[in-house]
Order: C-alpha cells, then sequence, then structure tokens
C-alpha cells in the first residue's frame, strides 16, 4: 500500500474559515513555506505557525520558463528534510496555479483556496533499537508477574495490539515495532528460563 506525505498548497485569497479548517487538521510537526508578500503573512498568522519565507514564491508577472520546476524543487526539498510531516506552502494564485501543475500534475485539484496533494514516500522505519529495548522490558515484566498472570497474557496481548496496528495506514510501523518487541522479549524469556534452570535461584 503507497503512503503519501501530505503538501497543503494554499492561496493568500483563502478566508479566515478555510485557514482555520487546514489548522485544524494540520499535524504539530507541519512545516509551512510562504511568499514574502503581506498576504501570504496574513494567511500564515491564521495558521499560528512558523513560516519559512521565500523570494522563490513571490508573485512574479512574468515567470521564466523554468519557474514551475524550481516551485517543484523548492517544495520536495523541506518535504525530504522530514517525509512524516506536513508541508504547507502559501503563495498568490498565478504560483499556486504553476506548482500545482509540476508538483502534482496526476492529481486534481480541488479547485479551492486550499488544495491537499500527496508525494508518495515509502514507510516509516521501524526503531530497532527501541523494538530491542521494549523487548527486554517486556520479558521482565512477564517474567516478574508470572506468579500472579498467566506467562503468555502480555505477549498475547503485544501481538493483537501489533497485528491490529499492521492494518492502520501511518501506523504499520508501530505494530512492526510492537511484533520485533515481542520476538525479542521471548528470546530474553527463554534464555532467562534456561539460566534460572542451569542456576537456580537466579529468578
Amino acid at each position: 500500500m503507497t503512503d503519501y506525505q501530505r503538501i497543503h498548497v494554499v492561496t493568500t485569497q483563502a478566508g479566515a474559515a478555510d485557514v482555520e479548517r487546514l489548522r485544524a487538521h494540520l499535524r504539530s510537526s507541519a512545516v509551512v513555506v510562504t511568499a514574502p508578500t503581506a498576504e501570504a503573512k496574513q494567511v500564515v498568522q491564521g495558521l499560528g505557525r512558523d513560516a519559512h519565507p521565500d523570494v522563490l514564491l513571490a508573485p512574479v508577472r512574468f515567470p521564466d520558463v523554468d519557474r514551475g520546476h524550481r516551485l517543484d524543487a523548492l517544495v520536495r526539498r523541506h518535504a525530504v528534510e522530514d517525509r512524516f510531516c506536513d508541508v504547507v506552502v502559501v503563495a498568490d494564485p498565478a504560483t499556486v496555479v504553476l506548482l500545482l501543475r509540476v508538483l502534482a500534475p496526476d492529481q486534481l485539484a480541488s479547485g479551492g483556496p486550499v488544495t491537499e496533494v500527496g508525494l508518495p514516500r515509502g514507510p516509516r522505519p521501524v526503531p530497532l533499537g527501541q523494538a530491542a529495548i521494549g523487548g527486554g522490558v517486556l520479558a521482565f515484566v512477564t517474567l516478574a508477574l508470572s506468579t500472579l498472570l498467566p506467562v503468555w497474557l502480555l505477549p498475547a496481548l503485544v501481538a493483537l495490539v501489533g497485528l491490529a496496528l499492521l492494518v492502520v495506514p501511518g501506523r504499520r510501523y508501530l505494530g512492526q515495532t510492537l511484533l520485533i518487541a515481542l520476538g525479542a522479549s521471548l528470546v530474553v524469556g527463554l534464555l532467562a528460563i534456561a539460566g534460572s534452570d542451569r542456576f537456580p535461584g537466579a529468578w
């Protein structure tokens, strides 16, 4: 399943209601790139986010033939810095139209002052270090509570949650992390049990 990074392209004609709706859907890590104009500044203030002004987004009367590609490169440069954050671009309507033609020619624009397009991205990497640490903690807790709970209960719950997250868009990496942690906990648990059999009283 292909995952997409959300790019919100906003014209300086966006009204307060449009800006407020966008603000409500933005993630906290969203990056805002804006034209250095008073109209764009007003939109950015409505979003309540810090912005990165760029002169390339400023309106021009006679655009160069490669302006669209330079706009595309600008947006993608900000996008690849963190492929799992939203990117907001604020510019005049003519610049927005030109940007959308190059950035996402295969996606239909909404026709309104705010257009959302998606850039394909790979899956979020699984934090193997955190998974290994989590596995060790899970094994310790499972063995520590073995007199109160069946030893299979906590691992079974982790497995169920992990499998459920595998089918949730944008949360697949969490499911993979939990399943890797579960595997690590089983290895640690087996080693601990084997050690306690070899050296009675270790646990």
